[in-house]
């Protein structure tokens, strides 16, 4: 005999009473907004500003370098890295299509 099996206790419903209770709509609860200093919000949006400035020049930066180590190559192999990187992009969108058919979750992943 399992322990647990032993302390469990059949439990039933609250007896029905005879008339049904008034039921009240879903409660309604009030946004409050806290007043925040114009000071701390400039600072705020400053520091957003700036967070999506260095975001930016790190995407480009990354972008410029990607361009540049293809550059530096002599021509040979440039072109094995241009069709290295095409092999690449193909074999992610075969295995994205392929996950996508398989299960809606993992469609959703790869979008």
């Amino acid at each position: 005999m399992v322990v647990c099996e032993a302390q469990t206790f059949e439990r039933y419903g609250a007896p029905k009473q005879g008339r049904s209770a008034v039921k009240k709509g879903p409660v309604k609860s009030k946004e409050v907004k806290i007043p925040v200093l114009k000071s701390i919000e400039k600072a705020r949006k400053k520091q957003e500003a700036n967070d999506k400035k260095l975001k930016n020049d790190y995407r480009k930066f990354v972008k410029w370098n990607k361009k540049r180590s293809i550059q530096i190559q002599t021509p040979e192999v440039q072109k094995r890295m241009k069709q290295n990187i095409k092999n690449a992009n193909s074999s992610y969108r075969t295995k994205k299509k392929n996950s996508a058919v398989r299960t809606k979750k993992a469609g959703r992943k790869y979008s």
